[in-house]
């Protein structure tokens, strides 16, 4: 749909790295509209994850074609690769977290509203946020300093005082690190494990190496208690309506009319009717998963499915969001500032509360891609590849900061992540949490 068509402006993300100095050295291949888990549905082809051929002297014709994760795989290959220190990428449900896992590096996903969004192709607007994939956290935050600014083009971006008030509740929390009755550095951070994160889909393969993680934290000091978060198994269903439905309208802009593609009617038809060059254009302009998820997304907002998918959807969004606010110990900002009271923002902490939460970012390490030389596969003809967000897409759904890690390789030898998840606004915490995961499996 946008093959030809080149932007006449740069987003704010790169303007503002361009301005910091950085080199951008190009663009990485990206599921279509960035849709997909595993990035096949591009134009350009399936990104394949670079982890074995750099750890390998197999030829590369015998070498395993695995997926690098989606729908920002590219972005998480370069990184893996070598051919950049950090990568942008999107994240609307695990886009970003995703592919850090499979390839092994960082991938951040911050707070909504913290990244301008100003110049990104829009997928679901309530979700889509860029994202930071990096070789480690310290290059992350670096790169996280110099985007997180606030931009008046973004009609989502979060205020300057919400952002400040979440600031400084953060830094105080981190204050009384090391200052509790514990031995270690960490004696003041409190970690909680969700019990909901560890699905029958999970394979057993990758919990050796979050063990691993979890007893460095807790030999450093840090207090690791199990959590509930009981709406979590609704969550990937409530994330697939709002996504779609979200998506069906966004993309209702590329009509062959105003720019991108453009397919005229075959020779016969009534070329005077609008309708017929956007059928015949959005047919050919759009792949089969776009295709697909613009009309569940346009079903889930019919009248006779809106009440009934829609509105559900949108409720288990807010229990997901509540789910979160009720065991971290820091109070929601945008909870007060939607009451009008900002004054009483990240109020008290609550003693029972947990910092942050850990949790295994992806269900299995990279799956296998589609053969080249065959039409279709198990992987993307199933359900599969979307069952592969399930444990990324509550922090999207309540728009919360969470960051894959790299934890070591799986029992198959391919890169493990688990992710740290905070809340809103506590994105410096949820790096510092991080490099101390870093640390524990270096």
């Amino acid at each position: 749909m946008l093959e030809n068509f080149s932007s006449p402006y740069d987003a704010t993300v790169v303007r503002l790295l361009t301005e910091a100095g950085a080199q951008i050295v190009g663009k990485a291949n990206c599921d279509e509209f960035g849709m997909g888990s595993l990035n096949t549905y591009s134009i350009h082809g399936p990104v394949v994850n670079p982890h074995q051929a750099l750890n390998s002297t197999v030829p590369w014709t015998e070498r395993e074609r695995r997926s690098a994760g989606g729908s920002s795989g590219g972005s998480a290959a370069a990184v893996r690769a070598g051919l950049c220190d950090t990568a942008l990428g999107t994240d609307t449900g695990g886009s970003v977290r995703l592919p850090a896992s499979y390839c092994g590096v960082v991938g951040l996903k911050p707070s909504y509203g913290l990244i301008s969004r100003w110049g990104v192709v829009s997928f679901a607007d309530s979700l889509d946020c860029v994202g930071i994939l990096g070789k480690s956290v310290s290059s992350v935050e670096r790169v996280f300093g110099v985007v997180s600014k606030y931009d008046p083009k973004d009609p989502t971006a979060a205020t300057i005082e919400t952002r400040q008030k979440a600031s400084r509740a953060c830094i105080q929390s981190m204050d009384l690190w090391g200052c509790g009755e514990g031995s270690g550095p960490l004696s003041g951070l409190k970690i909680g494990v969700p019990q909901e994160y560890f699905p029958a889909e999970l394979n057993d393969k990758i919990l050796t190496p979050l063990r691993t993680v979890l007893d460095g934290l807790k030999s450093r000091g840090a207090t690791i208690v199990s959590v509930n978060l009981p709406s979590t198994p609704y969550a990937l269903s409530a994330y697939y309506v709002i996504a779609s439905a979200e998506a069906s309208s966004n993309l209702a802009r590329y009509d062959g009319i105003q720019y991108g593609l453009r397919v005229d009617p075959p020779p016969g038809s009534d070329t005077r009717k609008v309708s017929t060059v956007y059928s015949h254009t959005r047919s050919k302009g759009f792949g089969p998963e776009v295709q697909r998820r613009i009309l569940l997304g346009s079903y889930a907002l019919s009248a006779d499915a809106f009440d009934n998918y829609f509105l559900q959807a949108q409720k288990v969004r807010s229990l997901i969001r509540s789910d979160f606010d009720r065991v971290f110990k820091i109070s929601s900002p945008l909870t007060a500032t939607l009451r009008g009271d900002i004054s009483t923002a990240h109020g008290p902490a609550k003693t029972l509360g947990v910092d942050v939460l850990l949790h295994p970012s992806a269900i299995r390490t990279a799956p296998l891609l589609p053969n080249p030389d065959t039409t279709g596969s198990k992987e993307s003809n199933d359900l599969d590849a979307y069952v592969q967000d399930v444990l990324t897409v509550p922090a999207s759904l309540a728009g919360l900061p969470a960051m894959s890690v790299p934890a070591g390789l799986g029992e198959d030898g391919w890169p493990v992540g688990v992710s740290v998840v905070g809340q809103w606004g506590c994105d410096e915490m949820v790096m510092s949490v991080g490099k101390v995961v870093e640390d524990v499996t270096s």
